[in-house]
């Protein structure tokens, strides 16, 4: 059976994207242009563009044409990125993951007490009445969203305090400083990670195509008590620019 001509005609703009014939935001030819060349209705070609467009490979603006896409640049999560140097500048693990400064961090906030609910009462291991804090953020690196999450503590442990209050946020050190002035000690961080395509929403707030996978996971701070006292669930970044380390020491 043949091909589709819309996917034929995107498998060929596909191939001549990467094979650098248009480069990082580079106009490509207009849609009476490409239906001439491949001696089809604009409608194929229409469908072709919007396949690229959900894979974040091209983009459209008024006035300004079909442009390939610029890739963002990869970032590495390290296994290591909780630990902060004593006396370095202020930092997180977001910061710290992006690899830039203070300055050009910015975080966007939401936060509200729920209750547990099964599925958190299993990751808190705690019963699902117990009341948290969600704090709902989007993380920018300068004007670019690049990490989405809800990160929840127990409100027996935050509330009243300035852990619950929006305007400290973003907090220098993360979740584990803030737990730190309360008398909480966490020992241990463990995340589970799965892949899977956006959410309307997920694609909406980091400005992704439809067509570009996200990575998600969850985050869990453990005290030196053994009691879980944050989950994060989940964290989302995209996953076509997420790269996760591990260094894994072996006993001989």
């Amino acid at each position: 059976m043949a091909q589709p001509e819309y996917l034929r005609i995107a498998h060929d703009l596909r191939r001549r994207i990467s094979e650098g014939e248009w480069g990082q935001g580079d106009q490509i030819p207009t849609l009476p242009e490409l239906s001439t060349a491949y001696g089809v209705s604009e409608a194929p070609v229409r469908a072709a563009l919007r396949i690229l467009t959900n894979e974040g490979l091209i983009e459209s603006k008024a006035r300004a044409g079909t442009r390939v896409r610029p890739r963002p640049p990869v970032h590495r999560l390290a296994a290591d990125r909780y630990r902060a140097k004593p006396g370095a500048a202020p930092s997180t693990p977001y910061t710290r993951d992006q690899g830039i400064g203070w300055s050009e961090y910015r975080l966007d906030k939401k936060f509200e007490r729920v209750e547990a609910g099964d599925e958190l009462a299993a990751l808190f291991e705690c019963e699902p009445s117990e009341q948290l804090l969600a704090r709902h953020f989007v993380f920018y690196d300068n004007d670019a969203p690049t990490q989405m999450s809800t990160s929840y503590v127990r409100w027996a442990d935050v509330g009243g305090t300035p852990v619950a209050d929006p305007i400290n946020e973003p907090w220098p050190g993360g979740t584990r400083a803030q737990l730190a002035t309360l008398g909480i000690r966490v020992t241990v961080i463990t995340e589970s990670f799965t892949a899977a395509m956006p959410t309307e929403l997920e694609a909406q707030t980091l400005r992704i195509g439809a067509g570009v996978p996200v990575l998600r996971y969850t985050r869990r701070h453990i005290a030196d008590t053994g009691r879980i006292v944050e989950v994060a669930h989940p964290i989302v970044r995209r996953g076509d620019s997420t790269v996760v380390d591990f260094r894994i020491e072996l006993d001989d």
